[in-house]
């Protein structure tokens, strides 16, 4: 009986028919069950196509010799001579290094200050005293920088300037320095007003991420007598590492294209060669003197480092931390 049993089981068995393959579905199909997401995202599309992706058109400029007055078809074109103008000149090389030394080092003190002070805001307990410093320290963003730009020169200024006030009182110097006069001052007044300003708001998106960390990992921490220090090092940085290697290799990729606006403000005469950089450079010996295409290739030519140093840095990150933006 077992026996037979046993057979029947393994013909019913054999008989049975298997469960059918699901079939993926194709593009059309996931777009008509999703049509309304799709028309949602539709507006954002086009816009990034226009204001990102059309403008590539007028990179052609870069090889012309172009004339407003003339049209697509009668422009001269002349090659690589705008390129080659370009690295020929030596105040492109000045203000290559002034691009690049503001660059590192908002990117050392502008990436790592806003790290610590979401974990600082992170660290305090009263709920009260927290949210109102998170309110205060991200309100200088929404400033802009022209008011910024008045607020740094009149805090430095030789005449009743709160900073040198507050050293001649204190005794470090005996007369007021000229700080916005001299060059070598320039870019740590740059980067020091660039970190009031964007400290808060940069914050921010650590703050998010550390509250995504289980709590539970803390809780545990404490109960092997893990002290604050201790949890920080070993809970919240390696919970953030995502976003950090995320934000890092995006900062990286604007390394060179660091806009003008707070040198522009924050310029005089007196520091020109210290203050210029290359979006300085296009607007001053490019558009200003309608010198069109010289202007488009120093743009191109930030467009294309920037690219370069994007994908470098999100390389060497997904081998080294398997992280990566792509």
């Amino acid at each position: 009986m077992e026996t037979l049993s046993a057979k029947n089981e393994s013909n019913f068995l054999s008989v049975t028919p298997s469960p059918p393959k699901k079939r993926k579905k194709g593009f059309w199909q996931i777009l008509v069950q999703q049509k309304y997401l799709y028309l949602m995202s539709l507006p954002f599309v086009i816009w990034c196509f226009v204001f990102n992706y059309l403008p590539i058109w007028g990179w052609t400029m870069a090889f012309q010799n172009y004339k407003p007055s003339r049209s697509f078809g009668e422009q001269e074109w002349v090659g690589f001579k705008q390129f080659i103008d370009l690295f020929q000149d030596e105040r492109f090389y000045l203000v290559l290094r002034n691009t690049l030394a503001m660059s590192l080092m908002g990117l050392v003190f502008g990436f790592v200050v806003p790290i610590f002070f979401a974990v600082f805001l992170n660290e305090l307990k009263g709920t009260i005293f927290k949210r109102t410093v998170q309110t205060v320290s991200y309100l200088p963003h929404f400033v802009s920088w022209v008011v910024v730009g008045g607020i740094i020169t009149k805090m430095l200024s030789v005449d009743g300037g709160i900073v040198n006030e507050l050293l001649l009182t204190i005794g470090v110097i005996n007369e007021p320095i000229q700080f916005m006069a001299q060059g070598k001052w320039f870019w740590g007044i740059v980067t020091g007003a660039d970190i009031w300003k964007e400290t808060g708001w940069n914050a921010i998106i650590y703050l998010a991420a550390i509250t995504g960390i289980d709590k539970e990992l803390y809780e545990a921490a404490r109960v092997d007598g893990a002290g604050r220090l201790r949890q920080i090092w070993n809970i919240t940085l390696p919970g953030i590492r995502t976003t950090i290697s995320v934000l890092l290799i995006m900062s990286i990729g604007h390394l060179i294209g660091i806009g003008f606006e707070k040198q522009f403000q924050l310029q005089n005469s007196l520091v020109l060669d210290y203050s210029e950089v290359l979006d300085l450079y296009a607007l001053n010996y490019g558009i200003k003197i309608s010198r069109f295409s010289y202007g488009t290739a120093i743009s191109m030519f930030t467009s294309v480092v920037s690219v370069i140093l994007l994908l470098t840095a999100n390389g060497i990150m997904k081998k080294t931390t398997k992280e990566s933006i792509m």
